[in-house]
């Protein structure tokens, strides 16, 4: 019963973090950044990646990180920086 109690509580203390990764044209290091953030001895985590409308091959290098891992989903975003900075931008200067 000690055990299960101590099971429990180490659940209780995870916490479920969520690693957000923009990917625009990012096929060079890509692969590198997937690699470090899964070699992590902490594995109570998510992978969103973020896919701005590249154009090289970024899209399929996180479509083979999706099969391999169920961990990593992609969020697919065409043009979303263009709109984001027309809407976000300053004023003034």
């Amino acid at each position: 019963m000690v055990r299960f109690v101590e099971e429990k509580k180490i659940i209780e203390d995870n916490v479920f973090i969520s690693v957000i990764v923009p990917v625009y044209n990012a096929e060079k290091y890509l692969d590198r950044c997937l690699q470090s953030i899964l070699a992590q001895t902490y594995t109570y985590y998510e992978i969103i990646l973020i896919n701005d409308g590249s154009t090289d091959t970024s899209e399929d290098i996180c479509e083979k990180y999706v099969r391999k891992d169920k961990r990593i989903r992609i969020i697919q975003k065409r043009k979303l920086r263009c709109s984001y900075n027309k809407k976000y931008r300053t004023r003034g200067r």
